[in-house]
């Protein structure tokens, strides 16, 4: 698919949908604050039409490389595409990056209708033609009944469908959402989630979303970028991320993980884990880490069963039992003491373990448990 050409300031085209998405380049992108780099040597290429999360935890230089995006902020080094266009030398209204704050940013003198037509009003669009995107917007994000409404009448969720309407009139080529769930609560949360992944798809424009919310992440992206102090550990699927994480802090990052350190070692055709607590684990291939040595396998609680005490297993005690919905989430020791958590489904016939029983635990045939070398 051919890339749209740049959007000057005052060009705003008719037709109410967004132009076909364009694909985002980010070549060696790095940003200095003092002697510290917030972004370290950062490239990834974002589809056409892809919507792609930036996650990691406080502080790994996400908001920073989204605003470098925008053109809200300068890269020290490296360079920007969007589209055909490297936009290192453009101001953010002439990139054709539309950014969603986590705040919303609406302007509160002004009712929803004059806060989603103010940029196209910036812009010099007739103002027939502006009624008709606003309408349009309004309609989209299912906004239409408020459009007389001031924004300390509307709910937080509501005031987000107003700010992602006013960034759509103006027809970004790239949407860019920053931690514009943030502020919600759990069930809205959701709600939004659904909704903007809707529309994002509906107008098929290029997305970058800033989160610190695994789940949020992997619901909502095609792919996930995950950061971690100013560079990227892992690009990929989420079912990739969380199934086959490349580096031990995306294993623990994302999800919930049981490390297991011990030894790997060889044997015959398959693999082993000599557990430093006691006791073993069987691999049919061992990934990323494929060398005998001290390891440490990563295990999801998804991808561990209970099975008789016995030489293919680690020994280990019941603690807690607590019910979630259709599973049963088990909180075991092992023998060194190390907690390690599994879950299993909760069925009418199937016997429940009680606290103090002694099992067996070893991984699940098939599982994709990650191992590192230490």
């Amino acid at each position: 698919m051919s890339a749209a050409p740049a959007t000057s300031a005052r060009s705003v085209p008719s037709a109410p949908s967004a132009p076909a998405g364009v694909e985002v380049r980010l070549d060696a992108i790095r940003h200095r604050y003092g002697d510290a780099f917030a972004v370290d040597d950062v490239s990834l290429r974002i589809g056409s039409g892809e919507l792609v999360a930036l996650l990691g935890p406080s502080g790994c230089g996400k908001s920073t490389l989204l605003r470098i995006v925008a053109g809200l902020l300068r890269q020290s080094e490296g360079a920007v595409h969007i589209g055909d266009d490297v936009v290192d030398a453009l101001p953010p209204n002439e990139r054709g990056a539309g950014i969603v704050f986590q705040s919303y940013a609406l302007f509160p003198h002004m009712t929803v209708e004059a806060n989603v037509g103010y940029g196209l009003r910036a812009r010099g669009v007739p103002a027939a033609e502006a009624a008709r995107t606003v309408a349009d917007m309004l309609a989209m994000v299912r906004m239409s009944d408020f459009r007389g409404r001031w924004p300390r009448e509307l709910s937080g969720g509501q005031q987000q469908r107003v700010a992602l309407a006013r960034t759509l009139a103006v027809r970004p080529r790239v949407l860019l959402l920053d931690e514009p769930f943030a502020a919600l609560d759990k069930n809205l949360r959701l709600d939004m989630q659904i909704e903007i992944r809707r529309i994002q798809r509906e107008l098929g424009v290029t997305t970058v979303l800033v989160t610190h919310d695994q789940e949020e992440a992997m619901s909502m992206a095609d792919r996930i970028a995950v950061m971690n102090a100013g560079r990227v550990e892992q690009f990929d699927t989420p079912e990739t991320v969380y199934d086959a994480p490349s580096t031990l802090f995306v294993a623990t990052f994302v999800g919930t993980a049981n490390l297991l350190p011990g030894r790997l070692r060889r044997e015959g055709e398959g693999w082993a884990l000599e557990a430093e607590g006691g006791g073993r684990l069987v691999l049919s291939r061992p990934a990323p880490c494929t060398r005998e040595g001290a390891a440490v396998l990563v295990a999801r609680p998804e991808h561990l069963v209970i099975v008789e005490p016995g030489p293919q297993a680690l020994p280990a005690t019941v603690g807690m039992v607590l019910p979630l919905g259709p599973s049963l989430v088990y909180e075991l020791a092992l023998d060194d003491g190390r907690p390690i958590k599994l879950v299993r489904p909760r069925t009418s016939d199937g016997a429940r373990l009680v606290p103090g029983e002694r099992v067996g635990v070893a991984l699940r045939p098939g599982s994709p448990a990650a191992v590192f070398a230490q």
